[in-house]
């Protein structure tokens, strides 16, 4: 599993510092690149190949938002988990529809950047605890019926649980069955919700009134 390689792209300089030294004196993490703004991303990650990305979002010339749909477009396993000041609706869903796989509060960074690293390598979609809740009271209505997509009762169990933020070894354990099943699922509803990754299938979801998280 480790060591896990984790690039960052901050404007920030004194907080891009803080990463840098956060992520570097972590064992298991090795700091692949630290960048200013995403103007050579496709280059960086070509060359790099890190397998967490930590990204801001409001960054000069090719901004984070941008920058998923670039990394994304290149290589859907590399896992992005933004890292921003801004908790609006808008920004949260364009970032999970580009194919982000958490979204972190710079507030929350001290308490949860490093196992939000771990979580979003082993297929976990972290989210900050305000962020989860703001969604949760956004969408928060009565379900409707899944059959327009297909989804199974047991898809939507294992959306459930992505939703409450559980790994794959973890649904894995809860339905006794294996991870490469439960990939298999998600495979699935992936397919189904026209979606690339588990917290845009969670956000999906709940948009539409399928589950609740």
């Amino acid at each position: 599993m480790y060591p896990i390689h984790v690039a960052i792209y901050e404007d920030n300089d004194k907080l891009r510092s803080l990463l840098e030294m956060l992520i570097g004196n972590t064992e298991g993490l090795i700091l692949k690149g630290s960048y200013a703004n995403c103007s050579n991303i496709y280059w960086d990650i070509r060359h790099y190949k890190p397998h967490v990305i930590v990204m801001d979002i409001d960054m000069p010339e090719v901004n984070g938002i941008e920058g998923i749909r670039i990394v994304k477009e290149y290589d859907v396993s590399i896992r992005v988990l933004m890292h921003t000041v801004f908790d609006d609706d808008e920004k949260l869903f364009t970032c999970l529809s580009n194919g982000a796989d958490g979204y972190l509060l710079k507030k929350d960074t001290s308490m949860h950047l490093i196992q939000s690293i771990m979580d979003v390598y082993e297929g976990g979609g972290p989210m900050s605890p305000g962020v989860a809740r703001k969604v949760l009271q956004t969408f928060h209505q009565p379900l409707r019926t899944s059959s327009e997509y297909n989804v199974t009762p047991r898809e939507r169990q294992v959306l459930e649980l992505l939703a409450k933020g559980y790994t794959y070894r973890m649904i894995g354990i809860e339905f006794s069955i294996s991870i490469e099943t439960v990939r298999r699922h998600l495979k699935n509803i992936y397919q189904k919700l026209h979606v690339q990754c588990g917290p845009e299938a969670v956000a999906k979801a709940i948009r539409e009134k399928i589950i609740q998280a």
